[in-house]
């Protein structure tokens, strides 16, 4: 087991504008509502120079902090780490474009799952024109000032956006360096989901915290079935390699879910 993660997300704040249906967001209870700055620079500090992927959000909207060019910036204070965001783009102003450009960011996906105001409206509840054109001009801007941030612009196929596929992709295809349709996944917990027995690769290479400094198992663990540590009390490294994270690993590396409660109704990579 390596003494660091791979990939680190890390929730600065629990508000998100979109409204979902396929997410855990609505689950959401936790406080407080930003992550304090100690326990975000004590993350990032203790995981320098081991270049790691950072992606400071988790079930939330990562603009919706307004600190975020902030974070970025401090994050890439290290030669060797990566900044990856994924948003939906209604919250991200022109200001805030520009700024996390500035900032050094590598990758941002842009979720807008379709390509008219009356389909995104039914599946993240977001107002589509704005969302489409806070993205267009962080992409163009980014052409502009001839930026290193690679850019993916993804639709979950579901019922209801699967008529807007092909304009979709053609559309984001001229400005995006990606436009991509990816599979709508079933949450952990939303129901009656009967478990895949197969290992999981998310817990391989993943480490996720909350905005009050706890870890958990999995980015889907919406309601901290699965915290397998807290950085207020040990270090990122001795939760990553701490007993409670290599028991759950060991398990899930059996394809043997039904031990840990969070994963006991999770079909994730059942089809792999």
């Amino acid at each position: 087991m390596k003494p660091f993660p791979k990939y680190m997300q890390i929730e600065t704040t629990i508000l998100c504008n979109a409204s979902c249906e396929f997410c855990g967001h609505r689950f959401v209870k936790r406080r407080p509502v930003y992550m304090d700055e100690r326990v975000f620079r004590k993350i990032v500090d203790e995981t320098r120079g081991q270049g790691i992927t950072y992606r400071p959000f988790l079930i939330n909207e990562p603009f919706m902090d307004k600190r975020m060019p902030d974070l970025v910036r401090y994050i890439k204070e290290d030669p060797t780490a990566k900044v990856e965001l994924n948003s939906n783009a209604e919250v991200l102003t022109h200001d805030k474009a520009d700024a996390v450009i500035e900032a050094g960011i590598d990758l941002i996906k842009f979720s807008i799952d379709g390509f008219s105001q009356e389909t995104a409206g039914k599946t993240r509840g977001i107002n589509y024109e704005k969302t489409r054109d806070n993205a267009l001009y962080f992409l163009k801007r980014v052409a502009e000032v001839g930026a290193s941030v690679v850019s993916h612009v993804r639709m979950i196929e579901m019922p209801e956006n699967r008529h807007e596929k092909e304009d979709f992709v053609k559309f984001w295809s001229e400005y995006a360096t990606e436009a991509v349709i990816t599979m709508q996944y079933t949450w952990a917990w939303d129901g009656e989901v009967e478990m895949a027995r197969k290992p999981c690769r998310k817990v391989l290479e993943e480490m996720f915290f909350y905005v009050d400094g706890r870890a958990t198992l999995c980015c889907w663990d919406a309601e901290e079935r699965a915290v397998i540590g807290d950085v207020n009390e040990k270090t990122v490294s001795e939760i990553w390699t701490g007993e409670t994270n290599r028991q759950y690993r060991e398990w899930l590396a059996k394809g043997q879910r039904e031990k840990i409660e969070l994963c006991s109704k999770c079909d994730a990579y059942k089809n792999d």
